[in-house]
């Protein structure tokens, strides 16, 4: 079977993309896969193939696929990406400014922008209400704290490690993340640090303690897992996704983070999330809905056996 496919980005984060409009689709979990691993196969952090939606509100769906091959609920690199598939390929005409994106966390409005090519540059994405009920996030501990809008969430709750404790904050984007604020570097274990005279988000070693509370029994449905600090430009975040591991950006968890951190007294509604991929904005309106703005680029299309 010959596969065409679309590599694109957004802040680093990539997919491969794959027209399910004009031909079949379905692929395995081994074949995503086979797909993402960057010394065999194309390389990415997931596969995205682009359905038509059952919702006639929707422009087409977006089936994300993880690296290790488990269906994600949502994917807000992805879905920046998924828009401007569909308006660069005319699905959606680039005057129109908006279109709505079918995932399997609901539908989703989104506002993009064009260059004088016509190619979409950048995009505006409505990725909803945040959820915070522990159960639904999901999340084995009860609600500790409530919310600006009364609703309860797990705010700042203690999790033991190999390496000491570390305190969550749990929020759902459509998928599950564990939001971590370090507000004082010195305090975590040198053994997370290759030189610990110069301890820092930049030279924590995310992947072995990722992987570790990713997997952590207090999380059912597993979790992203997000190091974030604020400073005086922003919010700056390290993430650990779900099924795939360290990725340069995460949209998803960035509004976990802008959200965490409002929770958490830290930080306004409005905020630059700086990621090692690049700055989204992030924005918790005050009707609720998260909206996250950033760029999404296309890298190369090609053909590959499968």
């Amino acid at each position: 079977m010959k596969l065409e496919f679309t590599k694109m980005h957004g802040l680093g984060n990539d997919f491969v993309f794959v027209d399910g409009f004009s031909q079949e689709a379905s692929l395995s979990a081994a074949q995503v896969a086979s797909l993402c691993d960057r010394h065999r196969g194309i390389g990415a952090d997931g596969v995205i193939v682009v359905r038509p939606s059952e919702r006639p509100e929707c422009a087409g769906y977006m089936h994300y696929v993880n690296a290790d091959g488990t269906l994600a609920q949502m994917c807000g690199n992805g879905v920046r990406c998924f828009a401007k598939y569909l308006v660069d390929r005319g699905f959606v005409q680039a005057g129109d400014g908006c279109l709505v994106a079918d995932t399997l966390a609901g539908p989703k409005p989104i506002r993009f922008e064009v260059g004088e090519d016509g190619l979409m540059t950048s995009a505006t994405v409505n990725m909803g209400r945040p959820t915070l009920d522990p159960h639904a996030v999901p999340v084995d501990a009860p609600a500790n704290a409530v919310g600006p809008d009364g609703r309860a969430y797990l705010r700042e709750q203690p999790i033991e490690s190999p390496w000491g404790t570390f305190s969550f904050t749990c929020v759902s984007m459509g998928n599950p993340h564990a939001v971590c604020f370090v507000d004082d570097w010195a305090t975590v274990a040198n053994s997370l640090f290759d030189d610990p005279s110069d301890k820092r988000l930049a030279t924590f070693d995310i992947n072995r303690i990722g992987a570790f509370y990713e997997s952590h029994p207090l999380f059912p449905e597993k979790t992203n897992v997000e190091f974030a600090c604020v400073g005086p430009d922003g919010i700056a975040m390290r993430v650990y996704e779900r099924g795939c591991g360290e990725t340069p950006a995460c949209g998803t968890g960035a509004c976990a983070v802008g959200v965490a951190a409002l929770l958490t007294n830290r930080r306004g509604r409005e905020n630059d999330v700086l990621l090692p991929g690049g700055t989204l904005h992030i924005v918790w309106e005050k009707d609720g809905r998260v909206t996250m703005t950033g760029p999404a680029v296309e890298v190369f299309e090609g053909a590959i056996d499968l």
